[in-house]
């Protein structure tokens, strides 16, 4: 008699209402292997192989625009909220990764209170690899529970951040999106998503779902203003 595996969720575009879909194997993605030898830094510097992060153990891997955005800044703040004993009790690492100078982690960590694991791809090779986009498709604020601020108001934060960093930079390409990726152990995709714009991250209480880690409290969404 055949034994069910378990369900892999795979997601593409912005909408976030995920169908699970039963597959007889958990789905290796060709664009992962692609990308499981380009390298990433540390705060210190020190290289290690994208794959390695998740070769042992199932991982949460978020991608952000670069860190001067507010809305990545926002978004972490709240990922920094997850407790470690969550993640320590559902076996599940927890990984922020931007395309800055490695220089800037201390600085986004101290700045967001993140206290998990963090690398940059300056290159931006794995995002190249991934499929992760350039430019924006659309500029709606709608669906995002974790961005507390308005375009205009985030905008000024963006610039006041880069004028008095101690390296005067975009820390990253502002034109490039990020994404989420549920995958491991080994390169098994349990779920991706490409964001389409700024605004686009997948709730962060979706992912923890999905990678069966217990519900955070984010507290009530956020009202935004439109401008």
């Amino acid at each position: 008699m055949a034994t069910q595996s378990s369900p892999v969720v795979q997601q593409i575009g912005r909408s976030t209402d995920v169908r699970c879909v039963n597959l007889c194997n958990a789905m290796y993605h060709p664009d992962l292997e692609l990308a499981a030898p380009c390298l990433v830094r540390d705060q210190h510097g020190r290289s290690y192989e994208f794959g390695d992060l998740y070769r042992d153990k199932k991982a949460i891997i978020i991608f952000v625009r670069n860190f001067l955005c507010y809305t990545c800044k926002e978004y972490v703040e709240d990922l920094a909220k997850i407790p470690k004993s969550y993640l320590q009790a559902a076996d599940v690492k927890l990984i922020v990764i931007g395309q800055s100078s490695y220089q800037h982690i201390k600085h986004f960590c101290t700045l967001t209170g993140y206290g998990h694991e963090i690398y940059v791809d300056a290159d931006r090779e794995i995002y190249n690899k991934l499929g992760l986009k350039k430019g924006e498709s659309s500029s709606s604020s709608a669906g995002s529970p974790h961005i507390k601020s308005n375009m205009i108001t985030g905008s000024i934060k963006s610039i006041w951040r880069a004028m008095t960093s101690p390296a005067f930079d975009f820390q990253g390409d502002p034109a490039q999106q990020g994404g989420a990726l549920i995958v491991g152990p080994g390169n098994r995709v349990h779920f991706l998503h490409r964001d389409m714009n700024r605004y686009d991250q997948v709730p962060i209480s979706n992912l923890l779902r999905y990678a069966g880690v217990q519900a955070v409290h984010f507290g009530e969404k956020p009202h935004m203003l439109e401008v």
